[in-house]
């Protein structure tokens, strides 16, 4: 058990029976009545994001999330594999507990898989990925790095925005927070 005083960013709790992840903390001392903690909590499962406030002192369960480095290897209908690189053990996970990463995920991809109590709560990709576009419309002489940009499909599935002077074949950089274009790569 913790209490508000060990608050940090970024330390899990189970609030209520669910997991949240502390995004933010203010100690509160009011000139009048006592202190408190007021917080920003964000679901680790739903994402969801609320504020809640907490008695000085009041006694919380900290959760301890273990974060293991997997690759991934396929995926069969709703359930997606993935192999622990010091074991070679292989985890499958359901696409809800992969969330949206999925539209991104490579085959081969190293990733983080977040668990507790042995079960897969969900999973982190790395900040940029390279992926290749696998179509879109074509360049049109004129088209330069400023102004406009046009769907692209990538390698996964995923649908983004990119410049007009990208073409199909070209490998580009994705921000995988936003699921936005940076750059092309010479990959």
């Amino acid at each position: 058990m913790a209490t508000t005083a060990d608050f940090r960013n970024g330390m899990t709790i189970q609030l209520e029976g669910q997991l949240f992840s502390i995004v933010e903390f203010q100690h509160v001392k009011p000139g009048k009545g006592g202190a408190f903690v007021r917080t920003k909590l964000k679901n680790v499962k739903t994402k969801a994001v609320l504020d809640r406030t907490f008695r000085a002192g009041e006694k919380v369960e900290e959760i301890r999330l273990e974060r293991r480095q997997m690759q991934y290897l396929y995926h069969t209908g709703d359930i997606y594999y993935f192999m622990d690189t010091e074991t070679y053990d292989q985890l499958p996970i359901p696409a809800e507990e992969v969330g949206k990463a999925r539209n991104l995920l490579k085959e081969g991809e190293t990733v983080t898989v977040i668990t507790w109590k042995n079960r897969p709560l969900g999973i982190e990709l790395p900040i940029f990925v390279n992926l290749k576009v696998v179509e879109t419309a074509p360049g049109v002489k004129g088209d330069t790095a400023s102004g406009g940009s046009k769907p692209a499909t990538l390698e996964t599935g995923a649908l983004i925005q990119v410049p007009l002077f990208i073409k199909t074949g070209d490998t580009v950089k994705i921000d995988t927070r936003t699921a936005s274009y940076i750059e092309r790569t010479a990959e």
